[in-house]
């Protein structure tokens, strides 16, 4: 089917992650000033495609696609690549819209280099005008917008996370879509680069990257043991503890805590700054929460320019109260 529009859908553990949701609300908003169909690619383990796909359907996706292949995963980015490739050739989509996490981005930037076609990353907007887009993206980590003109025979882009509100998968999906099963042909060299296994840090409880609540700790902490008084909120609020750069760099949080450019992006109801000065690194990576609160004793740290609430005093004065109040008003989470 010529003249759709192509969504990537990432699963790595069996349900559509945030990211893809994100850019599969765009994509449906998208197709739909095209007044073209939205198709979506289901990147999934096999044994979990076929029941994603079946929770997909209109009015935003018209046809979910799923791929058959004996030895492709998950972990081979180039098969991935030649997939879409031969997607393009075949349906002849306008535009391919993907997540703009590490994996988005690498798999659409391996599409560009395979078809010659440029990509935009990290959109935050698209406007179709013609046979152009009018995008606007991150640049600089987010420190920095810019409205550009992407210009191609299939339109390739990202979705900057936690930039798009994704919608209610019940408003996007009133019935099933149609399912097509698709056997593409892949050489080795396709299938050579692959990742063998994954790792994932112990942690235990909310992950930073679903957490409603985080508090986060930066150099005013003082020490790995003065995170105490964080993880004891955190509990409470029923959230997750994450750190600053120089937090990670001194060895008092692992780096799967840090948030920041080089670190994670969150985007909670709300976020809890504990002695963080604010450096632009790590605003790009708390800027998406819908509420931050600066826990410092300096109220002229750049913390406070993007901060809604602030507490001008020693957080390891002030948490100790607020988890007292919460405990006095029964608020403890189990």
């Amino acid at each position: 089917m010529s003249g759709s529009v192509l969504v990537v859908l990432m699963a790595p553990g069996g349900t559509i992650d945030r990211p893809s949701l994100e850019a599969l609300t765009l994509a449906a908003a998208l197709a739909s000033a095209h007044g073209a169909p939205l198709e979506a690619l289901v990147v999934a383990d096999p044994a979990a495609a076929p029941s994603i796909a079946a929770g997909l359907g209109p009015p935003a996706v018209a046809t979910a696609l799923v791929v058959d292949h004996p030895t492709l995963t998950l972990g081979h980015p180039d098969g991935w690549a030649a997939v879409l490739a031969q997607l393009i050739e075949a349906r002849g989509p306008i535009a391919v819209v993907g997540s703009g996490t590490e994996r988005g981005n690498d798999l659409l930037a391996r599409l560009g280099a395979r078809k010659d076609l440029p990509l935009a990353a990290n959109c935050i907007a698209v406007e179709p005008a013609g046979e152009r887009y009018r995008v606007t993206r991150q640049r600089w980590a987010g420190s920095l917008l810019e409205d550009a003109w992407l210009d191609a025979p299939v339109k390739l882009l990202t979705v900057a996370p936690n930039t798009v509100t994704p919608a209610d998968p019940s408003a996007l999906a009133s019935g099933a879509a149609s399912m097509e099963t698709i056997a593409p042909t892949l050489s080795d060299a396709d299938l050579a680069v692959h990742v063998t296994s994954r790792e994932a840090p112990e942690r235990g409880g909310i992950s930073l990257a679903d957490a409603k609540v985080v508090v986060g700790g930066g150099r005013g902490v003082g020490s790995g043991e003065g995170f105490g008084d964080l993880e004891e909120l955190a509990g409470l609020l029923g959230g997750a503890v994450g750190g600053s750069r120089v937090v990670t760099s001194a060895g008092w949080r692992p780096h799967a805590d840090q948030i920041g450019q080089t670190g994670l992006r969150i985007a909670p109801d709300i976020y809890i700054a504990c002695g963080i000065s604010g450096a632009i690194q790590h605003i790009v990576g708390c800027k998406a929460a819908k509420h931050i609160l600066a826990i410092n004793t300096d109220a002229d740290a750049p913390i406070m320019g993007v901060a809604d609430y602030a507490v001008i005093g020693d957080l390891h004065a002030v948490l100790p109260a607020i988890s007292a109040e919460i405990r006095r008003r029964g608020g403890a989470r189990a």
